[in-house]
């Protein structure tokens, strides 16, 4: 198992992962050139990918649905709720779409993929979990809050890409107006470095890699979510930020 985050952050989201013999995209917020281009850069085919999956109908999550459905001819798996919202984008003509309700396991080929919901102020929005040959990778982003349940998502994995998006002391000093800042932080937002760092410290010891996904452009930044996750975890735990403008590098689960 392998996965590889296309770009991370406010300006467009998208993973690629190869997982039980199939090759999967997860969220479609970037151009389909640009996720083609990048894959090709780590010796990926984007054509041969077997789906993709939309966790929310977010401009940064869905805006490219439609493209990737039909130029990478890829099945595409979606909630009816995220989907109806999503077409505000202009997704366009979708000739092989695939409904789940959030909180369904849905098998492609040899990976399990379990849709999480989460608390996010999206029409339907989930998080996802792949398994295969025993191994469990987290995409876990746009979450809202650390709820009851996503400790012990991250206790069953092998490794995850989890949200990270502000720093609290930016956000209260930049430049958002009063109502975006309280949208962040609310439990219908985003989560913090200091809680993703939190839940890592309580949850994820035993993971091979965590890359640190979604950090805000205005109220973050790599060297400061690094900085954050150092202190608490230690400076040998493996963690790794997802760029904002290109792909990472290829994580391997082994």
């Amino acid at each position: 198992m392998l996965g590889i985050s296309l770009q991370s952050g406010s300006n467009g989201n998208c993973i690629y992962i190869e997982a039980g013999g199939v090759q999967l995209l997860f969220d479609a917020g970037i151009s389909g050139k640009q996720a083609a281009l990048r894959l090709e850069a780590h010796g990926r085919d984007i054509s041969k990918v077997d789906a993709m999956f939309i966790s929310h109908d977010h401009t940064d999550h869905a805006k490219s649905a439609g493209v990737f459905q039909r130029k990478f001819a890829a099945t595409m798996h979606v909630s009816g709720k995220t989907l109806a919202a999503s077409q505000r984008h202009g997704l366009g003509t979708l000739e092989c779409v695939q409904h789940f309700h959030t909180g369904d396991t849905v098998q492609v080929g040899g990976a399990k993929i379990e849709t999480i919901p989460t608390p996010h102020d999206a029409a339907d929005p989930c998080a996802f979990v792949v398994e295969a040959d025993g191994k469990r990778l987290g995409i876990l982003t746009d979450l809202g809050y650390s709820f009851d349940s996503l400790g012990d998502v991250i206790a069953s994995l092998d490794a995850v890409f989890l949200e990270s998006n502000y720093d609290p002391q930016m956000l209260a000093d930049g430049p958002y107006p009063g109502f975006v800042k309280a949208r962040i932080s609310s439990d219908r937002g985003h989560i913090s470095n200091q809680d993703s760092a939190a839940l890592l410290g309580k949850f994820g010891s035993h993971l091979q890699w965590a890359c640190l996904a979604h950090l805000s452009e205005n109220n973050n930044t790599p060297q400061l979510a690094m900085q954050t996750h150092r202190e608490l975890l230690g400076p040998a735990a493996p963690i790794i930020v997802a760029p904002r403008h290109s792909a990472s590098q290829i994580l391997h689960v082994h």
